[in-house]
């Protein structure tokens, strides 16, 4: 069966590289309209777009610090420009920063983490939902982190508590826009290698440890989560709301 989203149009926060451009990729091989983000990486964002331009998909490459509420707006005015509707929200913003210690503690650092984890994911539904409602239907989709569940390695507490903080917004937020014909999930990453996040703050020997520790024994790539965000996009989760999709090769069970 081929999973098709053709004239639906999303919005992908955070995807100039990484597990955001996968997920941008795959949604518009599906045949969805796809607008894509990047709050510093301006180049390497338009190189993105005419990526997938030149393969004859539909991308907007929009540069905007979804921190910020005028900011967000550039993305929703695109995206009602390429299609007149928001179908897909993938909430993929979001880093580590910094690996920095509790006792090392550091309110802008933690502000930092906080606004870019959580307060995008709030910000981007917030400004979501009215057009969604509107249309009577619609698919928001969090990423969150195994670190939600596990509490992630040395020096990412202030992240992974973030992480938490989208896993169980996803369920508030599928509760309160259920009745709306809205469906909100969440995708937890386990270790994806080829990413800028594993790649800076993983060190080389701890890449080839955990492959060990993965029942599937292998690292997890940027299409894994892509193409879970593509099943939860689609018509195939229509029954499906407030749910986090584990993509960790079994590293992390619950």
């Amino acid at each position: 069966m081929e999973i098709r989203l053709d004239e639906k149009v999303a919005i992908v926060t955070g995807s100039s590289q990484g597990i955001g451009r996968a997920c941008a990729e795959v949604l518009t091989e599906a045949g969805a309209a796809v607008v894509i983000n990047s709050h510093q990486h301006n180049e390497a964002l338009k190189k993105v777009a005419e990526t997938m331009r030149a393969k004859g998909s539909v991308a907007q490459a929009i540069l905007a610090d979804v921190t910020r509420r005028d900011e967000c707006r550039k993305l929703i005015d695109a995206a009602l420009e390429l299609g007149g509707s928001i179908d897909i929200l993938v909430n993929n913003a979001g880093g580590l920063v910094k690996r920095v210690p509790v006792t090392d503690f550091n309110e802008e650092h933690f502000r930092t983490v906080v606004e870019i984890n959580l307060q995008t994911a709030f910000l981007m539904s917030h400004m979501v939902i009215p057009q969604m409602k509107k249309q009577g239907s619609g698919k928001i989709i969090n990423l969150s982190s195994q670190a939600a569940h596990d509490g992630g390695g040395p020096g990412s507490a202030a992240y992974s508590a973030t992480k938490g903080g989208v896993w169980t917004f996803t369920k508030s937020l599928a509760k309160e826009l259920g009745p709306d014909g809205i469906h909100v999930n969440c995708i937890a990453p386990g270790f994806i290698a080829n990413t800028v996040f594993h790649n800076t703050f993983t060190p080389k020997e701890v890449h080839k440890k955990v492959i060990e520790k993965i029942p599937l024994r292998r690292h997890g790539q940027p299409d894994d989560v892509a193409h879970a965000a593509l099943f939860l996009a689609s018509n195939l989760s229509d029954y499906i709301t407030g749910q986090t999709l584990e993509v960790n090769g079994g590293l992390y069970m619950y």
